[in-house]
């Protein structure tokens, strides 16, 4: 492989998102340097270039010389930061807000132009969820440094390690019921990781995408009970399906808040959340200020094409479960 001279920062590079995008730069020849606040636990980026294409840095987004090192002599940045609950100091604020702002700061004092910046449908400065809310203001932030910036919004992200299908999946192993909150009718529009990856990509090579949004969805639109009878019937598991209406699903996420702060345990659903529930979570209609995910020129994949290549480990038996007589 002929490595470009092209240097890349990728902030969140060992999160679930960023691993397929590092391995998108890294397919494209790009060296990239992966910023992550624990260089040590993410050594299973280097396989994915040649030797000496991939660089772990020490970055914390609370700590702005930590970022200025990172982005110094890079020729572009992409900012993959997120979380999906807080957890002690890593607030959505901290994070999703003020520390795209870092960044972008950081970049455009480095004279880099060239950012793209990872947010998420339903960005809204106006909204009631702390995620949405923050989301819009990082884009905000970013904007306001970097003019040029690219902004990509996908819908839920679905891939081998994603915390939607997975998490559900679980779930059913041990539970006779899964909830439909809000009664199931929120629509989602999931996205495959390695096809966010690939729209990260040209977005930074784009002259065309410099400036715009893009909202990134596959190519189905799906309710939220529609996702979990899918799930179901890909596990081979019947459970019941339990509507939930949104306001006993805020006692929920209040008993989920409280569990998830116990050590090593994850809030299976929060009161923010359920507030992001309320909305459909679909790409709009493209347009002049908007684009969508083909107009990157990627022909996104289906959940129905991935997803069942790693749940299978959720079914009774495994992988050599049989299938019923009349799938066979």
């Amino acid at each position: 492989m002929t490595l470009r001279d092209e240097m890349i920062t990728v902030f969140g590079a060992s999160g679930f998102i960023g691993r397929y995008v590092v391995r998108a730069l890294a397919k494209a020849g790009y060296r990239v340097r992966a910023a992550t606040r624990r260089p040590h636990l993410a050594h299973e980026l280097r396989p994915m270039g040649v030797v000496g294409q991939i660089q772990l840095v020490q970055a914390n987004l609370r700590d702005a010389d930590s970022i200025a090192r990172a982005v110094d002599g890079a020729d572009g940045v992409i900012n993959l930061v997120g979380i999906l609950y807080e957890d002690g100091r890593q607030s959505f604020d901290s994070l999703q807000a003020r520390g795209a702002g870092a960044i972008a700061k950081a970049a455009k004092e480095a004279g880099i132009t060239r950012m793209v910046q990872i947010s998420a449908i339903g960005a809204d400065a106006e909204s009631d969820s702390k995620y949405a809310r923050t989301k819009a203001l990082g884009e905000q932030a970013v904007r306001e440094a970097i003019p040029e910036a690219v902004i990509l919004r996908p819908s839920i992200v679905f891939g081998t390690e994603d915390e939607f299908f997975n998490k559900f999946a679980d779930m059913a192993r041990f539970a006779p019921a899964l909830p439909l909150i809000g009664g199931g009718k929120t629509k989602f529009q999931p996205v495959w990781s390695a096809d966010v990856a690939a729209a990260a990509v040209t977005a930074l090579e784009s002259d065309a995408a410099r400036g715009r949004t893009y909202e990134l969805g596959g190519p189905n639109v799906y309710t939220f009970k529609e996702l979990m009878e899918f799930i179901l019937k890909t596990i081979r598991r019947k459970r019941l399906l339990v509507p939930v209406p949104f306001l006993a699903a805020g006692g929920l996420g209040l008993f989920g808040e409280i569990t998830g702060k116990l050590p090593f345990v994850q809030p299976f659903l929060t009161r923010d959340q359920v507030k992001l529930l309320k909305k459909d979570n679909v790409v709009g209609a493209g347009g002049e200020e908007t684009g969508v995910i083909a107009d990157l020129g990627v022909d996104p994949e289906t959940v129905e094409a991935i997803v069942p290549g790693y749940l299978e480990r959720y079914r009774k038996g495994g992988q050599f479960s049989e299938a019923p007589e009349g799938e066979r």
